[in-house]
């Protein structure tokens, strides 16, 4: 019911954006009021939430590891899984970033029976999740790149190369691009895992599915355009520019579905410093990944603990408590009689 109410709630938007831009003729508002307010919106939201996180102290290293921490020298150090010092650490952190070298390591839990028929809790390798995932972020990341060309007049060298390795197959007519395929692939996936995986689909929630309805039918609503509509591009960029640079003007000879497309686009901006999509900041601001784990070398002290409170050693604990406890059969360091 909650990927239900998630889709429900996707298609009601994308009728809104229909009877809006469409029939209502309100195509000024979807294409510079809607969109203005929903960068505006985000900008403020990931400013604040990315403020709000680096005020809150970490005064100890929290850090996950996953290898052998720097102990004594003849035994072998993993540097970039327990890194100790800051460029180490920095290379976990690109290696976490660009690679998602933590889930390339993802296993999961299976039981499984042996000859006898006796329950045997077994950890598989999880491959098919990272590959999906590593496609899902490169083909969003690409995607962003080459709609930056609507924005830039000329366009930089740098997006119309990403944009020809992109379609370099040279599939169908307007070319298909690849990512277009792989954004897809990866969002499909990673909602299929959703649904079909009993423990996942009991934990999810209605913004866990939501996201990805909509991430989704942006790509839709875009491949419609494309190769189903053949919007004109040439009158969207000159919709997108008078955005960018404040000269608005009525959108004239613009299809339906690049109002879908923006306000599609606009909700998921808007939507984006309120949710979990804000991994994407939330990664370098992660105490378990960004911290060196360094409390060997170095001693860190709680800096909220109040200076009128003096330590209390066991010493002083058990000469405090030493007959209660010798009454109750505690072990001591000192029994009475030594004590005395």
């Amino acid at each position: 019911m909650k990927a239900i109410y998630s889709l429900i709630l996707v298609l009601a938007l994308v009728v809104l954006a229909t009877l809006g831009a469409g029939a209502a003729k309100m195509q000024t508002i979807f294409a510079y009021c809607v969109p203005g307010t929903a960068f505006v919106i985000f900008v403020v939201g990931f400013v604040a939430k990315v403020i709000g996180w680096a005020k809150r102290p970490v005064p100890f290293r929290i850090p996950t590891t996953g290898g052998q921490q720097q102990t004594l020298d003849w035994i072998p150090q993993n540097k970039w899984d327990n890194p100790s010092t800051g460029p180490q650490t920095a290379m976990r952190m690109f290696l976490e970033i660009v690679t998602f070298r933590s889930l390339f390591r993802n296993t999961k839990v299976l039981l499984k029976h042996d000859d006898g028929k006796n329950p045997i809790v077994a950890y598989v390798s999880a491959k098919w999740l990272w590959l999906f995932a590593i496609l899902f972020h490169y083909s969003f990341l690409i995607i962003v790149i080459r709609h930056m060309r609507l924005f830039l007049q000329p366009v930089p060298k740098f997006i119309l190369g990403v944009e020809f390795v992109d379609s370099v197959l040279q599939i169908y007519t307007p070319i298909v691009y690849q990512t277009d395929l792989l954004i897809l692939a990866g969002a499909g996936f990673l909602l299929a895992r959703r649904l079909y995986d009993a423990k996942l689909r009991y934990i999810s929630l209605v913004n866990d599915y939501f996201p990805l309805f909509l991430i989704l039918s942006i790509a839709l609503s875009g491949m419609y355009m494309r190769y189903i509509a053949k919007v004109d591009v040439m009158a969207i960029k000159d919709v997108v520019m008078g955005l960018t640079t404040f000269t608005f003007k009525v959108p004239k000879g613009v299809d339906t579905s690049f109002y879908v497309h923006v306000f599609l686009v606009s909700t998921l901006l808007a939507y984006f410093p309120f949710s979990k999509l804000m991994h994407l900041a939330g990664v370098f601001l992660s105490p378990t990944r960004n911290l060196p784990n360094d409390t060997r070398m170095h001693h860190h002290e709680n800096p909220w603990n109040d200076p009128s409170i003096k330590p209390h050693s066991y010493e002083a604990y058990e000469d405090d408590f030493r007959e209660p406890m010798f009454e109750a059969g505690l072990p001591l360091d000192k029994n009475p009689e030594e004590a005395a």
